[in-house]
């Protein structure tokens, strides 16, 4: 039971938190920069269910990620690692790729420290006993 309440939990509530701040960032604050760079790429946004699939088994490799790194850092250490790990590198990879609007940056940044930051704090609470 101890397990379920420090590891479990904790990893579950913050993948939904990360999830449900990726969806409204993205659905509602930055699409507009994706689908027109897309289309500026002759590309099409990739939109499909498995994408969102995709997203969801990002959110819990995020979750973990934080997990692990809050079990060996401080509370503000473990931010600016996980912040650094799950999207810094994340936005160097796609914009060298091509595939960034620079952009939405202005948003991404804020709003996914934000993320990465109430994620962390759900996890190091809950995760309090272990």
């Amino acid at each position: 039971m101890k397990f379920l309440k420090t590891t479990i939990l904790p990893i579950l509530l913050a993948t939904i938190w990360i999830s449900l701040s990726e969806f409204v960032r993205n659905e509602f604050i930055v699409k507009s920069f994706w689908i027109n760079h897309y289309q500026n790429l002759g590309l099409t946004f990739p939109e499909l269910p498995i994408n969102n699939t995709v997203w969801g088994l990002w959110s819990l490799l995020m979750a973990i990620a934080i997990f692990i790194i809050s079990g060996k850092f401080t509370f503000l250490q473990t931010i600016l690692i996980s912040w650094f790990v799950c999207f810094v590198l994340m936005w160097v990879v796609v914009g060298n790729l091509g595939i960034l609007p620079f952009g939405l940056l202005v948003y991404a940044i804020p709003l996914s420290l934000l993320e990465v930051f109430i994620a962390t704090w759900i996890i190091k609470k809950l995760a309090l006993q272990r």
